[in-house]
């Protein structure tokens, strides 16, 4: 653990217990028996535990050493060419979920979906929905599809652009205004700007961190048209943000004329994190 800690990783013994409970193959209840019991890893264990700690403290992300990411009710493959699904995120999946909970035979799409985290979120928790997921990247693509494949969940895997018109897409030309819900983490990073954490800026995809522009929103909003275009009159857009966006993405949004109700949400933690908006009706 001091090694961790030394390296300036922000949670250290999580992340040893983590790493030891990957070596063992159990998880944490059985790795907590195991320890009460007294039970020591064995020599071959020690070594590739040593081994794990030292590319951690490398600022390797847990996630791509474990090759899991836990997403609300999920368990999911991770690792390099796919942005890593952050714990924030589970309330914007949250707001879709909220939004889809009652409809009957409700449509989704996740537009930009990565390692297919929301998409498979929302058709985890809301049984009888129909859920797409889009994505551009071949790598986080295929990630995506041994997501889909491991979990067994219904949802429809779509190579397409998220910022191209629909219409362009033969997939998603024939959703036009007929979803309900469309959730997405895009890409929202300034485009000059360098993400503070080494497991940020040297292993998430840069095609999924940085959104084409000075202040980050020329792809969040490219993707907002698409999203226009594939609602239904009434229906629900959100979408995950920068801490700084939480006003300039609303205000963005409002002024293009499609959207009302636009509304800010925060955090766990209290910062600014996601916009819903409902398609404008006329």
């Amino acid at each position: 653990m001091a090694t961790l800690t030394e390296a300036g990783v922000a949670s250290p013994r999580a992340d040893a217990v983590a790493l030891v409970a990957h070596v063992l193959g159990v998880g944490p209840g059985e790795l907590e028996r195991r320890l009460v019991l007294g039970e020591e890893l064995s020599e071959e264990g020690v070594t590739r535990f040593r081994d794990l700690v030292a590319e951690r403290a490398a600022r390797v992300p847990l996630q791509h050493l474990t090759g899991r990411a836990a997403f609300r009710r999920l368990t999911l493959h991770v690792g390099p060419g796919v942005f890593v699904p952050r714990p924030e995120t589970e309330g914007v999946a949250g707001l879709a979920i909220e939004a889809l909970a009652g409809r009957e035979s409700p449509i989704a799409v996740d537009l930009c979906t990565g390692s297919g985290a929301l998409a498979l979120a929302l058709a985890d928790e809301v049984p009888g929905a129909r859920v797409l997921a889009v994505e551009v990247d071949r790598l986080a693509l295929a990630w995506t599809a041994r997501n889909v494949a491991a979990t067994g969940l219904p949802v429809e895997v779509l190579a397409a652009d998220a910022t191209a018109p629909p219409e362009e897409e033969p997939a998603l030309a024939e959703l036009l205004g007929s979803v309900d819900v469309v959730v997405s983490n895009p890409p929202y990073v300034p485009q000059e700007m360098v993400p503070v954490d080494p497991e940020v800026a040297e292993h998430d995809p840069a095609v999924a961190l940085f959104g084409g522009s000075a202040d980050g929103l020329r792809i969040p909003l490219a993707v907002a048209a698409t999203a226009a275009r594939l609602l239904r009159p009434g229906g629900l857009l959100v979408m995950e943000h920068a801490d700084e966006q939480g006003e300039s993405l609303p205000a963005a949004l409002t002024a293009t004329g499609a959207w009302t109700d636009v509304t800010d949400h925060r955090d766990l933690a209290g910062r600014p994190r996601a916009v819903t908006a409902s398609r404008c009706i006329t």
